[in-house]
């Protein structure tokens, strides 16, 4: 016989007002869903795309963020490691309103299937640029509807940039 484990529903507003030891965590359909930790090669490709993104011209309207809650759906929060708005900057404490890009850089104890949850999720919402970052085997990969395809650089033509891998793994 196996046995189930009844998981704690909690309301919007309780995850909202909620602060966790440790990294934030998403939310989907009620449940909390705890994020792995980062360690140092997740934290440098991460500072590698926040400064490449910081240095770009301002004249190009994009605005870098780390870690930020973003409400995805009614009852799902994500929270991307790096996610970059095009235009405004993002007004809201929560920006209900998609990213230009999401980026996600793999944990060493992420499991894939969440991770493609995830991005199902971004691009439900209509996220144009979801891109995935394996720090370990020092790849970068964009994702399409239901893969993960390898780069040698992430493109945002609209833009005229390009990242080569080279760049995120400095």
């Amino acid at each position: 016989m196996r046995v189930m484990e009844a998981k704690t529903q909690i309301s919007v507003e309780e995850y909202l007002e909620t602060s966790f030891d440790g990294p934030d965590c998403d939310y989907v359909d009620g449940e909390i869903v705890e994020r792995n930790v980062g360690e140092n090669p997740h934290s440098k490709a991460q500072v590698n795309l926040v400064g490449f993104f910081f240095n770009l011209p301002k004249e190009l309207c994009l605005h870098v963020r780390t870690e930020l809650r973003m409400r995805v759906a009614l009852r799902r929060f994500r929270i991307a490691d790096v996610a970059v708005f095009a235009g405004e900057e993002p007004a809201e404490y929560v920006p209900s309103s998609p990213p230009l890009v999401a980026i996600e850089i793999l944990s060493r104890k992420d499991q894939y299937a969440e991770i493609m949850a995830k991005f199902d999720d971004y691009r439900n919402w209509g996220v144009a640029h979801i891109w995935f970052v394996d720090p370990w085997l020092r790849r970068i990969h964009v994702y399409a509807p239901g893969s993960l395809q390898e780069v040698t650089a992430f493109q945002l033509p609209e833009y005229g940039v390009e990242i080569p891998a080279s760049v995120v793994f400095e």
